[in-house]
């Protein structure tokens, strides 16, 4: 091989081996209660940074469960995010950082500050109780779950219009945002309950 050949062939895989070496060395774990991490992981992208998440599932204002892991993050999914339907909560706490395995810490807990913001929530059928908004709940949301409505405040994160992939599996199916106070109206629930009793005065009236 000639000396000019060499010189092309050391400088294309040069080029082709940079991109990897300046990315992050990451600690890299599934979902767990403990929190211990030791694997480590190269991240794909130079755009990563490492992570540490926390995941809190709130019952009647008690933590119901709380998981803890670890992993290379798009900087887009270095934001914090929450959904709260006034009996049940999720909050989610990202922390990146852009250093090799600086994530070896865990996510620190939640701090809940009022911002001003209303929304509806549902007490079984009924959708007419008001719920005081957190923190960046920017957002008023609807949602299903097992034939049930759902409704309370959320972060803009927790809304299928602006979720990204990893806010996603925390997002019930038929969720949808807006924004406004209360503009997430207080007869979803209670509509059709409205209207099988408007249908049984009818019948009474007019049979």
């Amino acid at each position: 091989m000639s000396l000019n050949k060499l010189h092309f062939v050391t400088l294309f895989v040069g080029i082709w081996l940079l991109p990897k070496a300046n990315t992050l060395d990451c600690f890299s774990c599934v979902p767990d209660t403990s929190g211990t991490c030791t694997n480590k992981v190269q991240c794909p992208s130079q755009d990563n940074q490492c992570a540490a998440v926390k995941v809190i599932r709130y019952t009647g204002g008690s933590v119901h469960n709380e998981t803890k892991y670890k992993q290379c993050f798009q900087p887009g999914d270095c934001v914090g995010g929450s959904v709260n339907f006034g009996s049940e909560k999720i909050v989610i706490v990202s922390e990146c950082c852009t250093s090799s395995q600086c994530n070896s810490k865990d996510a620190s807990g939640p701090k809940f500050n009022t911002n001003g913001k209303k929304c509806y929530s549902c007490e079984g059928q009924q959708c007419v109780r008001t719920e005081v908004c957190k923190n960046d709940e920017n957002y008023c949301i609807k949602s299903t779950r097992e034939g049930q409505t759902l409704k309370g405040c959320a972060s803009k994160m927790m809304c299928p219009e602006y979720a990204s992939e990893f806010f996603r599996p925390y997002i019930l199916a038929g969720s949808s945002c807006c924004q406004g106070d209360l503009c997430n109206s207080a007869s979803g629930a209670s509509a059709g309950l409205l209207l099988s009793f408007v249908s049984l005065m009818f019948l009474a009236l007019f049979s």
